[in-house]
């Protein structure tokens, strides 16, 4: 057994190489996507303003040669009032805005041409970087699952072959979690600071026109800007983990989730507490936070509810929280089925969750009778340890 142990491990250690060796090829391909959209961003940008300044000026010159050929015509027609150096100036003055406006409007018809292209090519890269990413993200899953102590792996089929998938399946999510925020972080406050940029630069020439109003009024809308940024960087790291969880502990930070998630879903929500308080363990108030969480968006998600209530109750030696909203609810056999074929990864991951603070869920629903989860974990250190060790 500890010759056919060697072997395989011998096989994923020169597995988890050439993955490594891809990955770094991937990131590289990758970057140098960014870096090709980064330079396309700034010709398309600038291509953009060319555009609008020369359409500006194709509008102008119509404007223009259209009062030029009145003027032509109307001395055209009085030989009296206007000598021929007259007429002659204004036929000269139409030719030329004539002329200026055809090759204006022949640039015009190349700008957007281009700017088109640039658009098509911008799309193009930024699918290209998605998919590396993609990549990328799926071979960091191969890798982490590679990386496992074997006789861990072994010792895990023997016990409970199904752990596997759901290690498998937590993997996934933490992966997912890392590329959603990093999503969050491109399309929100990476968005705001470019935008920053841009109208700092603005006010920056805005000085030079000694308008001190518009100047004032540039930098109103600058620190709005800055104050709405700065919101999104906090909602970023409140859901990475909040760090009134260490700070002031699980209730406080509980009532404040509540409080967040009604204000964002308009979906009434009701925070109870029971007992006297106490400071859990760090890895176990992380874990009962999460727990919420999970419960919270699987009733936001699933349940259509207009009313979803925690109850938190402190005993001695236990923690009880209850979960219960007035959705749709649904079959419990159907979902409990579902949970055994690891198809229903909500309800997976708290019960996994449950499993390593060793506690015991239940849940009870009905089609039309929502849905009430209830959790009853032990307080105790060792529960804190083991949940270090896996990871929390």
């Amino acid at each position: 057994m500890e010759l056919h142990v060697d072997q395989i491990d011998r096989v994923i250690q020169n597995a988890i190489s050439v993955m490594e060796d891809s990955k770094v090829q991937v990131f590289e391909i990758c970057e140098a996507a960014r870096r090709e959209l980064h330079s396309l961003t700034h010709e398309l940008e600038s291509i953009i303003r060319e555009t609008s300044e020369t359409i500006d000026k194709v509008d102008r010159f119509e404007r223009d040669y259209r009062l030029a050929r009145i003027r032509l015509t109307e001395v055209s027609r009085d030989f009296v009032r206007y000598s021929e150096h007259d007429i002659k100036s204004a036929y000269e003055k139409a030719t030329q805005l004539q002329l200026d406006l055809m090759v204006y409007r022949e640039k015009e018809t190349y700008l957007k041409a281009r700017r088109d292209d640039l658009q098509h090519r911008v799309k193009n890269v930024e699918l290209s970087i998605e998919r590396a990413d993609t990549i990328n993200l799926q071979m960091s899953v191969v890798l982490d699952y590679l990386s496992g102590d074997l006789t861990q792996v072994t010792r895990i089929l023997e016990s409970a072959k199904n752990r596997q998938m759901i290690g498998l399946k937590i993997i996934l999510a933490q992966e997912d979690e890392r590329k959603r925020i990093a999503r969050e972080i491109h399309d929100g406050p990476a968005q705001s600071l470019a935008n920053l940029v841009l109208r700092t630069e603005i006010a920056e020439r805005l000085l030079d026109t000694k308008d001190l109003e518009v100047v004032r009024s540039e930098l109103i809308d600058l620190k709005s800007q800055i104050r709405i940024g700065l919101e999104e960087i906090r909602k970023i790291i409140f859901n990475l983990r909040p760090m009134a969880l260490d700070d002031l502990g699980l209730v406080p930070t509980l009532r404040k989730f509540v409080q967040d998630f009604e204000e964002k879903t308009r979906i009434r929500a009701v925070f109870d507490t029971s007992g006297k308080e106490k400071r859990l363990p760090s890895a176990m108030e992380a874990a009962m936070f999460r727990l919420v969480q999970e419960g919270y968006n699987n009733a936001l998600k699933h349940a259509q509810p207009t009313y979803v209530s925690l109850d938190l109750a402190f005993y001695e030696d236990t923690i009880q929280m209850v979960i219960e909203d007035n959705g749709v609810g649904f079959q419990q056999e159907v979902v409990e089925s579902r949970t055994r074929s690891h198809s229903h990864f909500g309800l997976i991951g708290m019960k996994e969750r449950v499993d390593l603070l060793q506690g015991k869920i239940e849940i009870q629903s009905a089609l039309g009778n929502g849905t009430k989860i209830k959790i009853n974990v032990p307080i105790k250190a060792e529960t804190g340890k083991e949940l270090i060790a896996h990871g929390e």
